[in-house]
Parts: C-alpha cells; structure tokens; sequence
C-alpha cells in the first residue's frame, strides 16, 4: 500500500482567498493548449489570426464552464436540482460534467466559427490535439484535491484517501492521467501530420477518450448518488459507449464524404 501524499489543495491563501492547485492546472492547461495552437499555425504558415484564436477560446471557456454544469445537473443529479433549483449555479460546490463540458464547448466552437467564417473543422483539429494536456492536468488536480478517487483494492499502489474510509482504494485519477493525458496527447500528436481529413482528429479524440474513459471507470468509484445505473456499467461508461459510437459513426460519415 502507497502512502497518499500530504498535499494542501491550495497554493496559497490571504484570508478568505485561496489561489489553489486545481485552478492553476486548468491556467495550465489552456496556457500550453494556446501555445501549441499558435506553433502549429505558424509551422503550417495557415491565415488565422491570433485575434480569432483568442476569442475562440473565450466561447469554447464558456461553453465548457456551461456545458460541464448543465451536463452534471442533468446526467448525474436532476432531482437534487429540482429540489434545490439555487444550487444550479453554485459551482463553486463542486459537480461538473467532462461529457456535457465537450458538448458545450463544440457548441461554443460551431457558434464562433460560423461568426467569424472560419473553417470548424480546421480550428477543430488544430485545438483538439492539445485538449488532452488540460484533461491530464486537471486529472492531477483531482488527485491533489483527492476526490474521484478509486474503488477499494487489494493491489500494492492502492491508497488510503482522506474522507473515503480506511480501505486503500485504486489512485484512478492518475490512471485517467496518464491515459486521458499522457497516451491521448501522444496519439494525436503524431497523428496530426498524417491524418489528412479535416475533422478527422475531432473524432479521433472522440472515440479514443470515449475509451479509455469507459476503461478506467471500472477503478474508479462510481458517483455515491447514482452508484451504478445499468448492471455494472456506470453513468460515466453509458456516456463514454456514446461518445465512442458517435465517433465511429461521425468518422465514417466524414471519411466518405471527403
């Protein structure tokens, strides 16, 4: 059994204020997402101007930010909500949906480009590649923070998290890390070059998150309201088998057409 690590989830406080680990991986996170959307127009000479690219990323901030709420209120706790209709907006409490935050932010990308006329599919596969970085920081969030923690093991790297009992339980937020982080960034990294379909990327991301999502839901510990919904299968995996059938199917139609 592993030691879980003393980590105070917050940088630094003044008062009330708190500057704390997990915001700083998502600044993180969009930081290096916006670098490498930049190199990448610059490596390919493409004719976008960094002005469209920083507001892009405000709509798809906005849309993710309202999408990951929305989503979280209506997959995983609609009656709580319709109880308590004024912690809608209180997210400051936690409860934010990946699922509904990539919807959100694809409606965000879509309302943008049609603004502006830009090619979606374009600015799609050029900031997909690089979304896989702010996913695996904010896992490395959530492990600081030591919440979505895993189901109870047996296996020697289990851990013992504050707040989840005396059972050492799987540290499934580095396994997203790594897989969701790590393995995807790599993938689309060097697929970016060789994948000549635009769009394609998108969908790519798509199925292989909608993977190993599903994959590593059966260590992580399901959500205490919903627990698991359809035999063994979690909300997150029931959302992950549609986001990788989507893909598939999306990816076939595209390939055609194109």
């Amino acid at each position: 059994m592993l030691q879980y690590p003393e980590i105070r989830p917050y940088i630094f406080k003044l008062g009330p204020i708190q500057v704390r680990w997990y915001g700083l991986m998502y600044l993180l996170g969009f930081v290096s997402s916006y670098a490498l959307v930049l190199h990448q127009i610059n490596k390919r000479r493409l004719d976008i101007q960094r002005e469209d690219v920083e507001n892009l990323y405000l709509y798809l901030i906005i849309g993710l930010i309202a999408g990951a709420r929305l989503g979280y209120i209506v997959f995983y706790n609609l009656p709580y909500y319709v109880e308590n209709p004024l912690e809608l907006i209180a997210v400051w409490h936690g409860g934010m949906s990946f699922h509904g935050g990539l919807m959100g932010a694809l409606t965000g990308g879509v309302v943008y480009c049609r603004r502006r006329r830009l090619d979606f599919w374009l600015m799609a596969d050029l900031m997909i590649v690089t979304a896989p970085i702010g996913l695996g920081l904010g896992r490395i969030g959530n492990f600081i923070n030591a919440e979505l923690y895993g189901r109870p093991t047996t296996m020697p790297w289990g851990m013992v998290f504050p707040f989840a009992g005396s059972m050492p339980r799987h540290p499934s937020q580095l396994y997203e890390f790594l897989l969701e982080g790590v393995v995807l960034f790599v993938i689309l990294w060097f697929a970016k070059d060789r994948v000549r379909t635009r769009g394609m990327l998108l969908f790519v991301f798509v199925m292989l998150y909608g993977l190993f999502r599903f994959i590593v839901e059966f260590f992580r510990e399901p959500d205490q309201q919903l627990g698991t919904v359809l035999g063994p299968l979690t909300m997150g995996q029931l959302l992950s088998l549609s986001m990788l059938a989507f893909g598939a199917v999306a990816s076939y139609i595209l390939r055609k057409k194109r």
